[in-house]
């Protein structure tokens, strides 16, 4: 009897690992897509799932076409590990029903999210799914909201991450846009509220399923997503990236590594890095790459609002988020995307106890009336609220510009900046020479008789007298003037100082942030 009960059991679960059978999966293949279990098993260290909730069945007793209720619901749950921590993660099963969602595969979601908060771990979400099972009705709806609500109570406790390995619309995109970091593959991925179909009827627009929500579009131009690959694999391979930076919740530090690199190392690069004219482009990753430990660095949203660049990497084996202004791209201006890039980036090491390291070298915030009617002050400021809030050591270096408000922004000492340092090309001022000097020399411009010499004269004369760190650091804005070849050992030393901050902010509900 026992046998017969233990050969019972067996039969359930290949069943289960069936999804919606083999005909299904096959189709799932024919389209370059991995099943489930599939990128379950890719995804996380080998052997190491456990899955939970392999028999759950619709209450509705609906039968598939072989004839049967099929086991799981569409969805694959459980836990595992990755690098050998503890990692929870579910897969939407697009053989079963086309992944739908409906009370019983919501409810399946709802007990590991609940679990990764309770134990403190990261939660994946591998999205592929028609959207909302139209039979279940308001259940399917209800089922989206429970799970809206716990992305919103993880946030900020545990790292939640989004993978679109297929289709993902209507009510199912705000989850992954709740969660921290989003990834998608090119050609297969897609996000949208309404499809072409139905925008095509409601506004007459023509647009193809890539335009609409491919991943080029959600990681060049919506910023929707963080990241894209090629391929489903090449994809997974960067989530585990991805998550060797992170730590387990928000009482955790990120995971340090044994540093192979010297602490002290100098880059004599760095000495002439910088182009002579102020005014000319430099890549500000060749800075970071010669900083960080070498092939530490891991770029976020690389496509996205690149005249700011964020990212990990590691100082002496310690995690680091990375927020530098990009001079290659858009002279490194923050404009509306940029700013809000960055907040958030911020915001999410703040949150994870990842220590923030900025390099500046931005000239202001971009000017017009699209940048004005689109809110850039509404959205430049969500970049001040971010930095100010920020408990974890912050370490700033000024490259080369640091004008007006920008300079504020980008992690100045007068929003809790621990360490401020500069090079001695750093510009610190108001706004750059040329324009200060059209304003504060106006009337004498117009009554010179060569405005040109005069002109030259006084931008010389203004770069001499503020153009400069020393004026900064003699009020203590700026805590040392270093030489760029020892940027990598003060800010190696500057972090272990700062290793026991403790910092706090006033008790409060919550602030109001300009959102």
């Amino acid at each position: 009897m026992a046998s017969d009960k233990i050969t019972n059991l067996r039969r359930l679960q290949e069943q289960a690992k069936l999804g919606g059978g083999t005909e299904a999966i096959q189709r799932q293949h024919d389209k370059g897509k991995l099943t489930a279990r599939e990128r379950i098993d890719y995804l996380l260290d080998e052997g190491s799932f456990q899955e939970l909730d392999a028999l759950v069945m619709h209450e509705s007793g609906e039968l598939d076409l072989e004839g049967r209720v099929p086991f799981g619901d569409g969805v694959v749950t459980g836990y595992g590990a990755i690098w050998g921590r503890l990692v929870y993660v579910f897969a939407q099963d697009f053989t079963v029903k086309g992944g739908s969602l409906g009370a019983a595969h919501a409810a399946k979601i709802v007990k590991l999210q609940d679990l990764a908060l309770k134990n403190g771990a990261p939660l994946i979400g591998i999205n592929d799914s028609g959207g909302a099972r139209i039979q279940e009705g308001i259940q399917s709806l209800g089922g989206y909201g429970d799970v809206f609500l716990r992305n919103v109570m993880a946030s900020g406790v545990i790292p939640q991450i989004s993978v679109i390995l297929g289709p993902c619309a209507g009510g199912a995109v705000y989850s992954p846009a709740l969660t921290d970091f989003t990834f998608m593959v090119e050609s297969t991925s897609h996000m949208f509220i309404t499809g072409p179909d139905v925008v095509k009827a409601v506004t007459h627009e023509e647009v193809s399923f890539d335009e609409l929500g491919g991943a080029a579009m959600h990681t060049a131009t919506s910023g929707v997503a963080h990241f894209k690959g090629a391929t489903e694999k090449a994809v997974l391979d960067s989530v585990r990236v991805l998550l060797s930076y992170l730590p387990q919740n928000n009482l955790e530090d990120a995971p340090a590594v044994t540093p192979k690199d010297n602490p002290a190392r100098a880059e004599a690069a760095l000495d002439s890095l910088l182009p002579e004219d102020r005014d000319q482009p430099y890549d500000v990753k060749d800075v970071t790459g010669k900083v960080l430990d070498l092939g530490s660095w891991f770029e976020v949203q690389p496509d996205f609002a690149a005249n700011v660049v964020i990212g990990f990497g590691r100082l002496d084996g310690a995690v680091v988020g990375v927020v530098a202004n990009q001079p290659a791209v858009k002279a490194g201006v923050l404009d509306i995307d940029a700013s809000v890039k960055a907040a958030r980036f911020v915001r999410f090491c703040d949150a994870f106890n990842i220590p923030l390291v900025t390099f500046e070298d931005v000239p202001g915030f971009m000017p017009g009336t699209a940048q004005e009617q689109g809110g850039i002050i509404r959205n430049g400021a969500k970049l001040i609220y971010a930095y100010a809030e920020a408990t974890v050591p912050k370490l700033t270096v000024v490259l080369r510009k640091a004008y007006g408000g920008a300079y504020i922004v980008m992690s100045s000492k007068h929003l809790r900046s621990d360490l401020n340092l500069a090079w001695p090309s750093a510009e610190i001022a108001v706004m750059g020479p040329e324009g200060a000097v059209s304003i504060l020399s106006k009337k004498e411009l117009a009554a010179a008789a060569d405005p040109s010499a005069l002109r030259e004269q006084l931008v010389a004369e203004y770069r001499q007298r503020f153009s400069n760190p020393y004026v900064a650091a003699s009020a203590g804005f700026v805590d040392a003037v270093i030489e760029p070849n020892q940027t990598r050992a003060a800010l190696v030393s500057g972090l272990r100082m700062l290793q026991n901050k403790r910092d706090s902010n006033p008790g409060k509900k919550h602030g109001t942030m300009p959102l």
